[in-house]
């Protein structure tokens, strides 16, 4: 470890000793997040509303306060957009996260408060630094620059008093002076609207840098490596940044492109490190190399409750369980309440515990992005994982893939349909349905019984898409580029089918 790194490093022991005390006193400590949080709103309208006053712990604050979605929160939100203070949270709130949207709205508007801002959010980049150099004792990283390629749509007004934007455009224009040190390309490039005119300012001012780290989502990441390569007339990218040592990386599964980034950055010096960022909160960070899942991230104004997921889409009165009482192995609708106003608030992600005390999780999808035409529960990380073994059996690399169901009620039954884009074609596509089939089997019992003897559930079919179809689908719906990304699984074929006619019609061209 060079000098700088290691004398930046001292700064992080705090914030590593007290993450490394998780385990020990986890109800402790978000006990005290949430008393805080209902402390901060008890004069707010919202804490007014449901005497926040009075709560004490997570049992009484459960009864009282009901969950919420974003479309039960938006008239809140709305006022706080046009200025109004003590809404849901104490101070006026200026900025925020534009995301995807729900049932009824193209977009959601997440309230970006100071305190979720510091004490979440950049808290959770100081912690994943900070862990990663306790991992790596030999790192360099303050010697060389971080390459972030954040979101695609730069801070705009949505009136004179509020501003929204990506949750990375919004986290750059208060990002602490030190990041800028190390960060690389200039605000005025990661902020530009245009992401084709993006990609290429960036690489015109990255690519002859001294880049030793990346940070974005995987996907968008490899289209910038592949530009800069293209620029550099290299074949890898460790000719290109010959010290790259790391990429932090979210916002999707990495396992589908693993392969694809090992074989550009052929060094065994090569770091891959995950995190869990959303515009609602900072979430998780992988504090073990060698264990793929994250920790649950305790203090950072975040307090946590659970849905079991057969019972998530339930309107009534669906069990939530508190974070002490959770299960490994389960898979679980995530419900927080946070320093930036939201209450009770589903999240539509769901996660599955692989070890407690302190608790660790895998992401295995969303709680609108799963099939279960047939009883098969299949959930995204039951597909990302089917996906790398399908691969590796067939030496194939996807680039990117969607499914659904397909009825055949001729039959009374159904199938899979799977529209694959691939980067390294397998030698026979039927053969890397096979091994998809075999593989999610294997991981999913549900999915193994629905395919015993074909009784309700047929083969899956793979249907190879031509290159840049996702692109092009992504790009006519306004969302190329940053957190947006195509659904990997859908219950209903609305996605899937735009898909295959764009395919299709391009491909009759």
């Amino acid at each position: 470890m060079d000098i700088i790194t290691k004398s930046v490093s001292y700064f992080y022991r705090r914030r590593q000793r007290i993450v490394e005390s998780y385990g020990k006193y986890l109800a402790d400590i978000q006990l005290t997040q949430l008393r805080r949080l209902l402390k901060s709103a008890e004069r707010t309208e919202w804490g007014l509303a449901y005497d926040y006053r009075s709560l004490r712990d997570g049992a009484t604050y459960a009864q009282r306060v009901p969950l919420q979605s974003y479309d039960t929160l938006k008239p809140w939100i709305e006022r706080m957009i046009n200025g109004e203070r003590n809404i849901l949270w104490p101070s006026t709130t200026k900025w925020f996260a534009k995301s995807s949207g729900t049932t009824n709205d193209r977009s959601k508007f997440i309230p970006v408060t100071p305190e979720i801002l510091n004490t979440c959010h950049y808290l959770g980049g100081v912690d994943t630094i900070g862990l990663y150099l306790r991992n790596h004792p030999d790192s360099r990283f303050f010697m060389k620059k971080d390459l972030i390629l954040g979101g695609s749509h730069s801070p705009s007004p949505l009136n004179h008093h509020a501003h929204c934007g990506d949750l990375s455009a919004v986290l750059l224009q208060r990002i602490p002076a030190y990041v800028n040190l190390v960060r690389i390309p200039a605000k005025r490039i990661i902020l530009m609207d245009e992401w084709e005119s993006k990609i290429e300012a960036v690489v015109e001012h990255t690519w002859n840098r001294n880049v030793g780290s990346l940070s974005g989502i995987p996907s968008w990441m490899l289209v910038l490596v592949k530009a800069v390569l293209k620029k550099a007339g290299r074949e890898t990218l460790t000719e290109v940044w010959p010290n790259l040592e790391v990429f932090f990386h979210g916002g999707i599964s990495f396992e589908p492109y693993r392969m694809s980034y090992e074989m550009l950055i052929p060094s065994d010096g090569m770091h891959y490190m995950e995190t869990y960022n959303a515009s609602e909160g900072f979430f998780g960070i992988q504090d073990d190399p060698s264990d793929p899942s994250l920790l649950l991230m305790l203090d950072y104004g975040i307090f946590y409750e659970f849905i079991p997921v057969n019972e998530s889409e339930q309107t009534d009165s669906p069990t939530v369980v508190p974070l002490e009482d959770v299960k490994t192995g389960e898979n679980y609708a995530m419900v927080i309440s946070t320093s930036g106003g939201l209450w009770r608030y589903m999240l539509g992600d769901t996660i599955r515990f692989t070890s407690l005390f302190p608790h660790k999780f895998v992401i295995s999808g969303r709680t609108k992005h799963f099939i279960n035409a047939f009883g098969e529960e299949l959930v995204v990380d039951n597909a990302e994982k089917a996906i790398r073994m399908a691969c590796r059996e067939t030496g194939a690399e996807v680039n990117a893939y969607t499914a659904a169901a397909l009825f055949l009620l001729d039959k009374a039954k159904g199938r899979h349909q799977w529209l694959v884009e691939f980067d390294r074609a397998p030698a026979c596509v039927s053969a890397f349905a096979r091994e998809l089939d075999s593989a999610l089997q294997k991981l999913n019992s549900d999915y193994e019984a629905k395919r015993y003897r074909d009784l309700s559930l047929q083969a899956p079919e793979v249907i190879t898409a031509r290159e840049g179809v996702f692109f092009e689908w992504l790009k006519m719906k306004g969302k190329l580029g940053g957190q947006h990304k195509v659904p990997r699984l859908s219950n209903n074929r609305e996605i899937i089918d735009e898909l295959l006619a764009l395919n299709e019609k391009r491909q009759r061209g």
